[in-house]
């Protein structure tokens, strides 16, 4: 498994907001699913009003999550 830095932005009402989520997955597809799945089911945001600017995969130093880096094995 491997971390994934994932931006973008999204619609939230009329404003549209920005974020920068850390997730642990397979690949950049599965890390981009599960961040669509995730904001689409805590904010009640339609897949097409989601738009990632950007899947990193990081390094285990350059994660900053501490779950993240936790279920990677770090400290």
């Amino acid at each position: 498994m491997k971390a994934f830095r994932v931006t973008g932005s999204f619609m939230m009402g009329k404003k549209i907001q920005s974020f920068t989520k850390e997730v642990i997955s397979k690949d950049k597809n599965q890390a981009t699913e599960f961040i669509i799945s995730d904001l689409g089911s805590k904010h009640k945001v339609k897949r097409y009003n989601i738009k990632i600017a950007e899947v990193k995969e990081l390094k285990p130093d350059e994660v900053t999550d501490s779950i993240v880096s936790f279920k990677l094995g770090g400290q």
